[in-house]
C-alpha cells in the first residue's frame, strides 16, 4: 500500500484536475488461492477505501 499522494487526471469535463491517489497491489500464490477469489477481495476492499462510511451500514 503506497502513501495517498496528488495525481493529475482528467476530470468529467475532459479538463485536467488533480485528485488524491494511492497505489494498492496484491500478492496472492495461485497454487493456493483462485486468482478471481483474489481479484473479488481486492475490488471489496478498494470498495471499502473509498467509501468508509459503508462499512458503519
Amino acid at each position: 500500500m503506497g502513501a495517498a499522494e496528488p495525481r493529475a487526471v482528467v476530470g468529467a469535463d475532459g479538463a485536467l484536475t488533480s485528485a488524491t491517489m494511492m497505489t494498492v497491489t496484491l500478492s496472492a500464490d495461485h497454487r493456493v488461492l483462485d486468482g478471481a477469489l483474489a481479484a473479488q477481495w481486492l475490488a471489496a476492499f478498494v470498495a471499502r477505501v473509498e467509501n468508509p462510511v459503508s462499512m458503519l451500514v
